[in-house]
């Protein structure tokens, strides 16, 4: 037991560790049945991980001679880990508010991509975009993400569809990760769109012969940290072929493979995620039974997106019989410029009503099945001894009002804690 402490949190009505032994991930039954202290407390050492979380009596006996640089006394609140979204397109310029009446007056997602919005729209602009604006807007972003309660984010390039552009994105990630306190999951996305011009074949080439060896040596001088490799699978877009040559390639680097599939059409892509060994595989809209039986055996993470099935009118993906298959369900909010919103708390109650998720599954998907898609697992997503010290401290005697209450994470999220250091404290929160 260290005698200098980073954090006590103290008298909490209730702790919601999650999962208590090393579990990577959660399924079905163990979605449905968290591990909850009743009257607990967290301890975070001087390391910023946690030291210890149980019984608040236990723990005040225990650490009755240590120090602390700070407490909260979070009597009658609740404690849960900190949010993770495991999909995000953050770095961009412009925004596309004026293709949602598009949308609203019944165009499709392809029906604007065609007249020449949607990431084509996006991708012109960021390609404009100099560096330093494209930061800034990226640490609005994510400070925003934060106050929502997210504590590990993963952040995709993809904007660019050429190496410069890409490099460029990648590089306001990289520095969002060394200035921001939240972490930050890097991902790959340069096979998100085919660039006009390009037929499928070209912009593969591309991908494999220069985009990908100059990531390679911008990686393996520590320039660049990059974590995943995604590809926009896609009847139009990059068909199973070009997917998995880019995928394979990515992988042979070292990247973990987390990939957008089956989203408009079933294109199998969950059978091939399957054997490639993809970490994580999001959207699935259109997954069929075999692709979801082949995610439940590779254990390939299934993140969904009710944000995007939401605004753009989509069948919901199909959590409930990805649940009772027994594929790890996880959650990301797919902010981007087609679905902007920075709530996970949000994304949550969507997950709940239009995917028919219990609250304590929404959870789970939302925290160690979300670290787990990123491969983080074993350091996020629950409250447990020598994880991060990441934990959001509710003004709620219920950590179910975090879901239940639609919006109002603002007035319920009290401090979100990042390595036991409070990186929000949020004193407007309104007693119920």
């Amino acid at each position: 037991m260290s005698s200098n402490n980073r954090l006590l949190v103290k008298n909490a009505q209730q702790v919601v560790l999650v999962c208590n032994n090393g579990e990577k991930f959660l399924t079905k039954l163990g979605m449905q049945n968290l591990c909850v202290i009743d009257n607990g407390s967290v301890v975070i050492g001087s390391d910023g991980l946690i030291e210890a979380v149980g019984p608040a009596e236990v723990l005040c006996a225990q650490y009755s001679d240590a120090s602390f640089d700070h407490v909260i006394d979070a009597t009658g609140m609740c404690v849960v880990p900190g949010l993770v979204d495991a999909h995000t397109h953050p770095v961009w310029a412009g925004d596309r508010v004026h293709e949602f009446a598009m949308k609203l007056a019944g165009a499709s997602y392809m029906d604007v991509h065609r007249a020449g919005g949607g990431i084509h729209f996006t991708v012109e602009r960021t390609r404009a975009a100099a560096p330093p604006e494209l930061l800034a807007s990226l640490r609005g972003r994510l400070v925003r993400m934060q106050r929502a309660g997210t504590t590990l984010v993963e952040c995709k390039s993809g904007y660019g569809l050429e190496l410069q552009t890409e490099l460029k994105m990648l590089e306001a990630i990289e520095e969002a990760r060394r200035t921001l306190p939240i972490n930050i999951s890097s991902t790959y996305c340069g096979a998100h769109a085919v660039p006009r011009g390009k037929t499928v074949a070209e912009a593969t080439e591309d991908i494999l012969r220069v985009q990908l060896p100059t990531l390679k040596e911008r990686m393996s001088t520590g320039a660049l940290r990059v974590d995943n490799i995604d590809v926009f699978c896609e009847r139009g877009v990059f068909d199973l072929g070009s997917t998995r040559a880019i995928l394979q390639a990515g992988k042979d680097m070292g990247l973990n493979i987390n990939f957008h599939g089956d989203e408009l059409h079933p294109m199998d892509a969950a059978q091939l995620g399957a054997e490639l060994g993809a970490s994580a595989i999001s959207h699935l809209e259109e997954v069929t039974d075999e692709g979801i039986a082949a995610m439940a055996t590779a254990r390939t993470a299934a993140v969904l997106l009710p944000t995007t099935a939401y605004i753009l009118r989509l069948p919901q993906p199909r959590a409930r019989d990805m649940l009772e298959a027994g594929v790890i369900v996880a959650l990301g909010s797919d902010f981007n410029p087609n679905a902007y919103c920075c709530s996970m708390p949000l994304v949550m109650h969507l997950a709940c009503v239009n995917m028919k998720m219990s609250m304590p599954e929404a959870l789970a998907a939302a925290t160690i099945n979300a670290a787990y898609a990123l491969r983080r697992s074993d350091t996020h997503g629950s409250l447990e001894v020598n994880k991060h010290g990441d934990l959001l401290v509710l003004d709620t005697p219920r950590w179910e009002h975090l879901i239940y209450q639609l919006g109002g994470h603002q007035e319920l999220i009290r401090y979100v804690v990042i390595n036991g250091n409070v990186v929000v404290d949020n004193n407007k929160t309104m007693k119920l």
